[in-house]
Formats: structure tokens, sequence, C-alpha cells
């Protein structure tokens, strides 16, 4: 059984304030909407009233820090049965939405709702950064509801508990007490770890599909090393330091295109590969026209260690570089940044990102997606 809450007025003694029948149900969905931090959980809502290809339509649609979606359905005039069958059929359509179905869904919602931002903005103003690389890896299930028959908890429980279904019921109470409401949340199962990866989901479906051509490279900034300056002006980008740093940058083929970003201050070009990456000691990059080597460029940065500090410890720790046509690039001044860009730690990965391609090439004025011809 749930645990119970009790709500006291305390006076000159406590006087308990009694559980009142409302036309709850009728409010709950715009209370939820309203702040969805009364359920406990911090979730962005990415839909609501969502329809479903079976005729049925989805309550509240939830998505946490994680990327996980969360289905809330409210009882309404349903019988308990009949709403924890509807939450596992939700269940089964909700396993299978791939990220792009996830972003048409949060679309919807947000046009109905006047809102502009993409779901990568909004989930970055709800939790702080972007989404990650991908959505929907697991789900859980949540009936809503003032109270349920007794044989309604003990399946839930079974599922929950014998077969790892992931679903709960959260119960609301509501008081009112001298012209005053209040409202009380408790859950069927306490701490439930119900938050389980579908089975047999695939898990390229959840991701956003890669264009084949573009990628995200970190041209990390830091005194006495390497300067976006040079960059900027003799076309390259550039990572080294230790093989964790330079093995991502070393991967970029020829003809990726690279979006190119600062850490801490923004996005500062779009280029395209056009040599094979090289340590520092030999590359050559092209300056007024002319082949030269970069070690005979009048540089402002430094670029990694030499001779024998390279191989400190058995480690290549040389900068490597890779020659880049800039398509168009700023000064670090100029950087783009908005909430929702994709940013990583690695110095080069694929960029699947469409939030931040769509954004960045309409700012810098350069095709959007290369992968298309």
């Amino acid at each position: 059984m749930p645990l119970e809450f009790g709500l006291w007025r305390v006076d000159d003694k406590p006087t308990r304030v009694t559980t009142t029948p409302m036309p709850l149900e009728s409010r709950l969905e715009e209370l939820i909407e309203a702040d969805p931090g009364i359920l406990g959980t911090p979730l962005l809502l990415i839909g609501r009233q969502v329809p479903t290809p079976y005729g049925k339509v989805v309550d509240l649609l939830g998505m946490d820090a994680e990327g996980s979606l969360h289905v809330l359905e409210l009882k309404r005039d349903r019988t308990p049965r009949d709403v924890v069958a509807q939450v596992l059929d939700y269940g089964s359509w909700v396993q299978e939405l791939t990220n792009e179905q996830i972003r048409e869904v949060y679309g919807a919602y947000a046009r109905r709702r006047g809102l502009a931002e993409e779901l990568d903005e909004a989930f970055a103003l709800k939790f702080g950064g972007g989404p990650p690389d991908t959505l929907n890896s697991s789900h859980s299930l949540t009936v809503v509801a003032s109270e349920l028959d007794a044989a309604t908890e003990r399946i839930v429980g079974y599922l929950a508990s014998g077969f790892r279904v992931p679903v709960n019921v959260l119960f609301f109470r509501y008081f009112e007490d001298e012209g005053r409401s209040y409202l009380a949340r408790t859950w069927l199962i306490d701490d439930p770890d119900t938050a389980v990866p579908p089975a047999g989901a695939k898990g390229s479906g959840r991701q956003e599909p890669w264009n084949g051509a573009d990628w995200y490279v970190s041209f990390g900034e830091e005194a006495g090393g390497r300067s976006w300056r040079d960059a900027l002006r003799y076309g390259f980008v550039s990572a080294g330091g230790g093989e964790w740093f330079s093995r991502t940058i070393r991967s970029l083929p020829l003809g990726a295109r690279v979006f190119t970003h600062i850490p801490k201050a923004g996005y500062v070009g779009v280029g395209t590969v056009i040599g094979e990456p090289q340590p520092f000691d030999e590359a050559v990059l092209t300056a007024d026209g002319e082949k030269r080597r970069m070690a005979d460029l009048p540089l402002v940065g430094v670029y990694g260690p030499a001779g024998e500090g390279a191989q400190k410890g058995g480690e290549d720790r040389r900068e490597w570089i890779v020659p880049v046509t800039w398509e168009h690039a700023v000064p670090r001044e100029e950087a783009l940044w908005r909430a929702g860009f994709f940013a990583n730690q690695n110095s080069a990965c694929k960029l699947r990102a469409r939030f931040t391609i769509e954004e960045v090439s309409r700012h810098f004025g350069v095709l959007e997606d290369a992968g298309d011809g």
C-alpha cells in the first residue's frame, strides 16, 4: 500500500485537515504542465495530448536530464485497471520512438504553446546543457490518480518488481483548510528503479542521423599554446598534448566538413578538410598562395613539444595539424553560442546535432547539409 499523508493545522492544539474530494483530475494536467516539479523529478515536458498511431492520446510526455522519456497518464473517469492497461499500451509505442519522432512531438507541442525553442535549446534551458546523443534509451510509465483499488495496486507492484516493467502510480491528495488549498503526493512504489532500457531497442534509431560529412572540432586555446588567430589565417585545426587528445583529430577524413568550436567562447568557423593530419614539425600549409612549412610561418601560438619531449613516457604528445579551407570563419570575439548548442570534450567527433548544424550554418551563411550534396 502507498504511504498515506496526513496534514495537521497547529494552533493551540493539532487539528487534522481532512482530504477533500475535488475535480482534481480535470485540473491536474494544467498543474503539472505549469510546474512539472510537483512530480518530484525534474522533467522537460515535450508533449501534451499526444496522438498515437492507434487512435489513443497520451496525456503528458516528458523527458528527463538523461534523455529518458516519461509517460504520464491521468486516471480521469476510467476504471483503475483500464488506465493501467492503457499506459502499458503507450509504453509499447513510446519504446519505438526515434530521435526524429521525439523532436517532431516536441515541435508540435512548442508551436501550440507559442514557443520558439528547438528541443536542444529547451533542454539546455531546463537542464543546463545540451541533450545526450542518444534519446529514449529508457522510459518510464506513470499513472496519476487519487486512488486505486487493491487489485490494481497488486498488478502494478507485480509488473514493476517481478518483471521490471517501468510502471508506477503517483497518488495526489488534496486538502482544503480555511480557504486555502494544498496538494500532497506519494508513490505506490518507493524509489523505484523502473526506468529500464526498452527490450530489443535499436540504439541507432534513438540518435540523430549523421549525414556522413559533418564533424565537430574543439579548438582549445590555452595561454602559451595554440592560437585561433593562426588557424584562422593559415587554415587548419589541431590538437595534441597526448594521444587521447590527438587521436580523434587524426581521424578526420579528407572532405570532412568541420564545425569548429572554441570552448567557453562558441563556434568560430566552418570549413573543409583538404589534407592529411601531420605532426607540427612536418605540416605544410598555404600562406599567401604558397606552400610553406608551418614551423617556418610567423605564428602567434606554440604548437606542442618537440624533440624528446614529444615522446614523453612513450606517448605521442605532438601537436597534429589538419589543413582546412574555411567556408566561413570569424575571430574569437565574434564566436557564436546559443543554449542547446553541441559541445564535446573530444577534439573531434561526428556532428549529429541538427539544431547546432542548422543555426551555425544559417548564421555563417553556409550550406546547411553537406551530406545531401
